[in-house]
């Protein structure tokens, strides 16, 4: 079997920078030649010394008649490559698509402007869907003028493939957004019971979210830390993190007001039911979130006292 990359996307969408970003990765520098094959003629330039170390050779197809198992099986005969990538071009009908039998498709991917997305969607839907449906990753580039807008494109992908992976990027790179149907809990409960996992996710998306959570009760297991500075009804019920390695610990929590705190100790373990209310300005200069607790009692260390985002 012949390995085939697909990368699909309309023109301008990004489909030549994602294949220039992994011919140039060390994981790809492997044994033999890449066979390219150009479906349409872009602004952005393959790069002449970046092909020569890749050892990639370029076939262009002009013509979407030209695009079928005899030419493609001459193209591979010519080259007798070890793997094959096809910039695909978004105008020609992915439905149509025939390769020869003993290619086999290793991974598909789908590029999208996300300046241009909606206008696209909405014009060009029926080609747009035939490139996402069988693509395993749909990348978004961009997307600095439209962030407001992701929730709503992900659904839009995810109605016409609900497996594949969506990906979102501006000009810093990806977009660590968290959108609310994959947060691993219930909004709409009255209480968000949140175990090891879950405390982490929380603790970031309501950092970046925090309209989500205000006048909802939380309920966790939970560290005490008493800051020095901290009035004596406020304590922090948090979790240590590891972002990265064990050098790389942070205690993640949020002021909580409560009447019975001075009696706790110094990292001990509670479990912890508070309504999350808006930032104190005392506790937090004016931002973020805040607790109060409902209800604080003794509970047991968790098996794994450190959560981990790695």
């Amino acid at each position: 079997m012949k390995p085939v990359y697909v990368i699909n996307g309309f023109l301008e969408s990004g489909k030549t920078e994602f294949i220039c970003f992994t011919l140039a990765q060390a994981y790809f520098q492997v044994k033999g030649k890449t066979l390219l094959i150009l479906c349409e003629e872009g602004e952005k330039e393959y790069d002449s010394q970046l092909l020569e170390r890749s050892r990639t050779e370029i076939e262009r197809i002009e013509n979407e008649e030209d695009f079928n198992p005899e030419y493609l099986t001459g193209l591979e005969k010519k080259h007798k490559p070890e793997r094959i990538i096809i910039e695909f071009n978004g105008m020609w009908n992915y439905k149509n698509v025939k390769l020869p039998w003993y290619w086999k498709i290793e991974q598909q991917i789908t590029t999208i402007d996300g300046s241009t997305f909606s206008m696209y969607y909405t014009n060009m839907r029926s080609l747009l869907a035939e490139m996402i449906r069988k693509s395993e990753m749909i990348i978004f580039n961009r997307c600095d003028t439209v962030r407001d807008q992701l929730n709503v494109y992900k659904r839009n992908i995810k109605a016409v493939n609900s497996s594949a992976d969506v990906i979102f990027e501006d000009a810093n790179g990806e977009i660590n957004e968290i959108f609310e149907e994959d947060l691993p809990y219930d909004l709409t409960r009255e209480t968000i019971a949140l175990d090891d996992q879950s405390y982490g996710i929380w603790y970031l998306d309501s950092m970046d979210h925090p309209e989500r959570y205000l006048g909802k009760k939380v309920s966790f297991v939970a560290m005490v830390l008493k800051p020095e500075e901290f009035p004596m009804d406020y304590f922090v019920p948090g979790r240590l993190a590891m972002t990265c390695c064990a050098d790389d610990m942070a205690f993640l929590g949020y002021p909580c007001e409560f009447s019975g705190a001075g009696a706790l100790k110094q990292r001990e373990w509670i479990k912890v039911t508070a309504s999350v209310l808006a930032g104190n300005s005392r506790e937090q200069g004016g931002a973020g979130l805040t607790l109060q607790a409902v209800s604080v009692e003794k509970a047991k260390a968790p098996k794994e006292e450190v959560i981990s985002f790695m």
